[in-house]
């Protein structure tokens, strides 16, 4: 019994200390530096995370603007991560997407708008039934402009709500690109019932509190 306790005690110490420096790398991630995407041919990229990545991916496809959206992983502190690595919730990475947009007819401030209007903004670790720390909301700012806009939105919704709004504010490092199968996933899969029961109605959600950012239909 004796060694029983002294086993359990160790096992409880190495799991302190590395969930101590998980939590040392991942303060590092939301202290660094951010690094600014540049413009190419004229489109630049934003970078946001709010659940479930097929279901950002189609919210974003569907505004004015906006040329791609692709899913992938970001905001962790392990390098190429994939989607059985993140689900463990060991890589501080999240589910995210990279917006690839035109700012001549979408501002960064519009994709802020329609990344609060497209979730619950309250949900902590999560969206809907997609549930841990690979599916919490996350906004990645590449400069102080950005920073400013995301903070006051924000702080303007959560005076609006009376509620603390569960999106993380981090500057911005890396995006890894997700594997091929989870691109495009929703245009895809149109039946599959995920798509079907979660990521159709959510979209559909978003389309109704924001019409005029849409797509024209052909």
């Amino acid at each position: 019994m004796k060694r029983l306790f002294t086993t359990l005690a160790i096992a409880l110490l190495f799991s302190c200390q590395h969930s101590a420096q998980v939590n040392e790398k991942q303060q590092a991630v939301i202290d660094a530096k951010p690094i600014e995407v540049p413009l190419k041919e004229g489109k630049a990229k934003a970078y946001f995370a709010s659940g479930c990545f097929w279901c950002v991916e189609a919210v974003y496809e569907s505004v004015k603007g906006v040329d791609e959206a692709i899913n992938g992983y970001s905001g962790g502190y392990t390098k190429n991560p994939t989607y059985q690595l993140s689900n463990t919730g060991r890589t501080g990475h999240a589910e995210a997407v990279e917006v690839i947009y035109d700012p001549k007819v979408v501002s960064f401030e519009t994709l802020v708008d329609v990344y609060f209007a497209s979730q619950d903004p309250t949900q902590v670790n999560g969206q809907g039934p997609d549930k841990g720390s690979q599916y919490r909301s996350i906004i990645f700012y590449q400069n102080d402009a950005q920073k400013k806009i995301i903070e006051e939105k924000k702080a303007a919704l959560a005076k609006k709500l009376g509620k603390t709004i569960a999106a993380e504010v981090y500057p911005f490092q890396k995006f890894w690109v997700g594997e091929d199968y989870h691109q495009n996933y929703e245009r895809l899969h149109p039946n599959q019932g995920y798509i079907r029961n979660v990521s159709i109605p959510r979209l559909n959600r978003f389309k109704a509190k924001m019409p005029d950012v849409l797509k024209e239909k052909h």
